[in-house]
């Protein structure tokens, strides 16, 4: 308190210019309107900026649940569009029931491999959430891969960017068939085989879900032609730009089909025949 009282008595004309020139602000803001609606614009400008960065940071909080409600959200909007209208929905007679084909359940990666040459990922939904083995994983930008292994509670998906991943995919354009590698080399590239030259694919075109496996639907989107080389009258290399940012993934998309049991049963008594 004494060291208060001696700072004040030691300053004193000083503190009191500063209470002057205060007073004489005040009076003038108050006695003249231009000076009175720049200062409330300036104290508007300051204070707004302040709500602005705390209602920033208060997004950024949230920001990861909102991500968690928009994947639940899509996922509920693919369920009904699935029991809506699916590729191959079979009409009753009465011709107002139609057969759901796919169910798509939102998961999150918690783990995630992608700069080795045998890439895996692993979800935080399992066996307890209707996830099971060889099913696919998407998300809104493309495929991601096939799940492996399922406990209760967890997956692990074989991904995309994994020397033993072989998916069948076919050109947007065109409707030629191929399958989808990986050389190991570019996690952002991946190649496409077996695709006959006859398709005249250029450097732009888009590669989508083929179709042609119970794993996933038709027309997922997969990426673009990055470049190829034709020799011999065959691609001898075929280089495919993925729409997903493989190092930085989220919320994702577990795919069951419901026939797979019976279309699998089927091929298995036509080659046994």
């Amino acid at each position: 308190m004494q060291q208060l009282i001696s700072f004040i008595n030691k300053n004193k004309h000083f503190l009191l210019f500063l209470l002057l020139e205060a007073l004489a602000i005040l009076f003038t803001i108050q006695s003249h309107s231009f000076h009175m609606t720049k200062f409330v614009n300036s104290a508007n400008f300051i204070t707004g900026g302040i709500y602005k960065k705390i209602n920033n940071f208060k997004e950024f909080l949230l920001l990861k649940e909102e991500n968690k409600r928009l994947s639940e959200e899509n996922v509920r909007l693919l369920n009904t569009l699935a029991s809506i209208d699916t590729a191959n929905a079979k009409i009753a007679a009465d011709s107002t029931w139609r057969r759901k084909k796919f169910r798509y359940i939102s998961a999150k990666v918690i783990n995630n491999e992608y700069n080795k040459s045998n890439n895996y990922l692993t979800l935080n939904k399992g066996k307890a959430d209707g996830i099971g083995q060889d099913m696919g994983v998407i998300n809104s930008k493309g495929v991601i891969g096939i799940t492996k292994s399922v406990s209760d509670h967890y997956a692990t998906v074989l991904s995309i960017l994994n020397l033993n991943s072989h998916i069948n995919v076919k050109m947007l354009n065109t409707d030629h068939f191929g399958s989808l590698s990986w050389n190991a080399k570019d996690y952002n590239i991946i190649q496409l085989e077996d695709l006959p030259v006859q398709s005249n694919i250029k450097v732009g075109d888009t590669v989508i879900t083929g179709g042609m496996s119970t794993i996933f639907p038709e027309g997922i989107p997969v990426g673009t032609i990055a470049g190829f080389k034709v020799e011999n009258n065959r691609y001898s290399f075929i280089n495919v730009k993925l729409f997903n940012d493989m190092s930085a993934l989220g919320y994702v998309k577990v795919i069951k089909n419901f026939d797979r049991a019976e279309i699998e049963e089927l091929e298995k008594q036509t080659r046994n025949e």
